[in-house]
């Protein structure tokens, strides 16, 4: 089975989402990215793909003075 894999990836100032070559975005906050990448990878999923999402742990990339 293919592997469809999801990475989310801070920035300096903003959140990114890498799969394979490809990077979408930029997200204010991680949570965004990551919603972004749970409903790509649902398509993935839908077209018989394995699918992995890393998110990073912490807050890394988000703007300073945002919760």
């Amino acid at each position: 089975m293919p592997l469809a894999r999801y990475e989310i990836v801070g920035r300096e100032d903003h959140f990114v989402v890498r799969h394979d070559e490809d990077v979408t975005g930029p997200y204010v906050t991680k949570e965004a990215a990551f919603e972004a990448a749970v409903s790509t990878a649902g398509h993935a999923m839908a077209e018989g793909y394995a699918v992995e999402v890393i998110v990073p742990a912490g807050a890394e990339g988000r703007r300073s003075g945002n919760a």
